[in-house]
């Protein structure tokens, strides 16, 4: 605590940024706006703002953007806390401190700008991982922070399951796994261990899809929320282009 007498609390700004990840053509891509005001106007940027009053509560901020920027019900869709980002200098405008959110959803559509975005659009996370996309402020850390946070949580949580509409077959989690993995998966290996986790997926037994080969068998999320055993990542991943 300090003693100061004329010590002041510095002024601070509380912000909140979305790492929204969605599954679009069998790739894992995040939604980006296009910043329209200074600071970086004309730069690619995650969602967000600051918050709107002193009263506001953060998740709030956090819901209240995604329906602002993204015009998505963060109540359908999964939310949660990243992490908290307040390097020194990260804005220009002041000592800024953001809470950011990872949020995921299947298949979400195309989106429409709001508030000071000129413009979104959904971007391969490769293509901004590997630096072909330069982002605002420090949003290329909390991109990249989100990303792994969502690898590692498909390896001993049901995570997958919030990237894949409400009936899916195993193959379309297949598809979740490999893209946010970014590696290539045996099909029988992967059906052997999602079947080996009790109460991971619940089988629809009235309907089933149709394929070009045998029908395939259709399932929801069961309401197991922690997988034991857990889906661990290839020790040697073969990337999904060399494989196929």
């Amino acid at each position: 605590m300090n003693d100061d007498e004329n010590w002041s609390a510095p002024r601070v700004l509380v912000a909140v940024d979305l790492v929204i990840l969605t599954l679009r053509s069998s790739k894992l891509q995040v939604l980006l706006v296009e910043r329209g005001v200074a600071p970086y106007s004309g730069l690619q940027a995650l969602p967000g703002g600051f918050l709107n009053n002193a009263a506001e509560d953060i998740e709030g901020a956090a819901h209240r953007e995604l329906s602002e920027e993204a015009h998505l019900d963060g109540a359908q869709l999964h939310l949660e806390q990243l992490g908290t980002y307040g390097k020194p200098g990260r804005d220009p405008r002041g000592r800024v401190i953001s809470v950011a959110y990872l949020a995921i959803a299947p298949s979400l559509p195309e989106p429409i700008a709001g508030t000071d975005a000129a413009s979104a659009s959904w971007r391969p996370v490769d293509d901004v991982l590997s630096g072909g996309l330069n982002l605002a402020f420090d949003h290329q850390q909390i991109l990249a922070d989100g990303v792994e946070r969502a690898r590692a949580k498909l390896e001993r949580t049901a995570l997958g399951t919030a990237f894949c509409p409400e009936i899916f077959t195993i193959s379309d989690l297949q598809k979740v796994y490999e893209a946010v993995w970014g590696v290539s998966l045996d099909p029988r290996n992967f059906y052997r261990k999602v079947q080996g986790v009790p109460g991971f997926l619940v089988p629809v037994e009235s309907t089933r899809r149709t394929t070009k080969g045998r029908p395939a068998r259709l399932y929801r999320a069961g309401t197991r929320a922690v997988l034991s055993p857990p889906l661990t990542r290839p020790e040697h991943p073969i990337p999904v282009e060399e494989e196929r």
